[in-house]
């Protein structure tokens, strides 16, 4: 294990990548669970507010991404503790910027509406993303290597190439959770390139536009699958970032 972790993550220099995205994901969840507290209404937290103004952490966010983002340049020459620390800031400051990318995007307070479910997702491709370059086997950066592992090495990256064009097929399709899923399980993006396309995604515009058999079946395959998936999912987005506030129900004006 030591071995195969100097040669495929400290030699090819992935090791500060790999304190990022430890550092990103620890974030995250440290912040989930500090905003569900402070929602809820128990333990020591409470929201940081300056004249009135309530702060979003997505403002330190953004400092600790620019902090670490210009040490990592500063310090991209040489190999060693700062470069290490600098990793750890900015994979904490993208934690808590990405963890309100949802706000970003709407330019609105949205943390605990549906559409706040946006951050999560996006929180859930970046980690998905980043253990694929992780985990890849990067032949650029290791040294005496055999012929055999070398071949080894290009299968791999024509494994990976291939694979990545069935998850940009399944993104344009609309099956953006198969994609995330096939960036690191192999043939779930296949299976998803290979299936109808969602009704409203860019492919099913271009292509369905003068098959209407085609149209109608992705239509009713979609409702199908939104109908017996969306439940679970919703359930584990709720477990990972915590369940949207409920609107309440509109009243009768007249309730005679």
């Amino acid at each position: 294990m030591g071995h195969w972790f100097y040669r495929n993550i400290v030699e090819p220099g992935k090791l500060p990548l790999l304190l990022a995205l430890a550092a990103f994901v620890l974030t995250f969840l440290i912040t989930r669970t500090v905003t569900r507290l402070i929602r809820a209404g128990k333990g020591p937290f409470g929201n940081v507010s300056s004249g009135g103004l309530h702060i979003h952490h997505v403002v330190p966010g953004v400092v600790l991404t620019v902090v670490g983002g210009f040490g990592s340049v500063a310090s991209s020459q040489q190999t060693g503790a700062g470069t290490a620390v600098f990793a750890v800031v900015f994979g904490m400051g993208a934690g808590l910027v990405l963890d309100e990318f949802a706000l970003i995007l709407h330019l609105d307070d949205v943390y605990w509406t549906e559409d706040g479910r946006k951050s999560v997702e996006v929180v859930v491709l970046t980690a998905a993303l980043l253990l694929l370059v992780l985990g890849g086997f990067a032949p650029l950066g290791v040294n005496d290597l055999s012929e055999d592992e070398r071949d080894d090495r290009r299968l791999f990256l024509l494994f990976l190439a291939v694979n990545f064009c069935f998850v940009l097929v399944s993104l344009f399709k609309g099956k953006l959770r198969m994609a995330i899923i096939g960036t690191l399980v192999p043939f779930v993006a296949l299976i998803g390139a290979l299936r109808l396309a969602r009704p409203a995604s860019p492919w099913a515009k271009r292509l369905y536009r003068s098959r209407p058999r085609s149209r109608a079946r992705a239509t009713l395959r979609a409702f199908r699958h939104d109908k017996r998936w969306s439940g679970p999912r919703r359930r584990f987005q709720d477990l990972i970032g915590g369940a949207p506030d409920r609107l309440p129900a509109a009243r009768d004006p007249d309730p005679r």
